[in-house]
């Protein structure tokens, strides 16, 4: 899959649109000062959960501890404690986050062991069963803790980019059209030839090599776009990208 190909000059008004973008919005709010600023956060933390819980699990923890652990960080997260430390020029969401969870398994656990799990909130819906079911499919089992949120980072991105794209293809009356076509992405193991895919779905051809071609399209546009939310400035996301890749094709 590539999502290296063009560049934030295509999207119109560059500047404006991404000073709306998640940690930008949070960072020029400062501590979460505007509802945008906060609703902004608690989107970046919903995709996130996943590579936290990763990284604690493979830290160590059980199943229950993890849980306990990544919910009580969310409740202190979200609850602006850590982001008088964000600057603009510290960038990268995916980093900040990863260094703050750190810290609080440093210094927090002890403290936070005693309460009612999660601090008796559930801030950012966190299901234990699914994660425990994501974890166990990480086929790369020696990856070492870092590099482990790395990779389930990565593969949350991807996710979310693909669940976007399967909404637009439902809105359109196609969900169908979608499970073939995903199949000619760049990376996906699939058999399937043009020529079997096209008898599947009533079409010619060429019709449907054009769909694919904008399938991939689309899909660069909503993996840059995803990408933007968690860095702190346009010129980030070319390099986040290229991280990105690196991290899949060492994983």
């Amino acid at each position: 899959m590539s999502g290296s190909d063009g560049n934030l000059g295509s999207v119109p008004g560059k500047s404006s649109w991404f000073t709306t973008t998640h940690w930008s919005v949070v960072l020029a709010a400062g501590q979460i000062s505007s509802p945008n600023a906060e609703e902004a956060l608690e989107e970046l933390c919903r995709t996130y959960w996943f590579p936290l819980y990763a990284y604690v699990r493979r830290k160590g923890y059980s199943p229950e501890d993890a849980q306990d652990l990544t919910q009580a960080f969310f409740a202190m997260f979200l609850e602006k404690n850590s982001l008088s430390q964000a600057q603009r020029e510290r960038g990268r969401f995916r980093s900040f986050l990863l260094t703050s969870l750190k810290h609080f398994l440093v210094n927090e656990w002890h403290r936070t062991a005693a309460r009612k799990r999660g601090g008796g909130q559930s801030l950012v819906p966190l299901d234990t069963a699914l994660a425990e079911r994501l974890y166990s499919r990480e086929t790369a089992q020696d990856l070492a803790a870092d590099r482990l949120y790395e990779r389930s980072w990565a593969l949350a991105l991807l996710e979310k980019v693909r669940a976007r794209l399967h909404e637009e293809y439902a809105a359109e009356g196609r969900p169908g059209r979608f499970e073939i076509v995903e199949q000619f992405l760049p990376g996906e193991e699939s058999g399937l030839s043009y020529v079997e895919a096209a008898r599947q779905l009533g079409m010619a051809e060429g019709t449907l090599k054009s769909d694919v071609h904008r399938f991939k399209k689309r899909y660069r546009e909503l993996l840059r776009a995803e990408i933007a939310h968690t860095v702190a400035q346009p010129e980030e996301v070319d390099e986040e990208l290229r991280h990105l890749f690196a991290v899949l094709g060492s994983g």
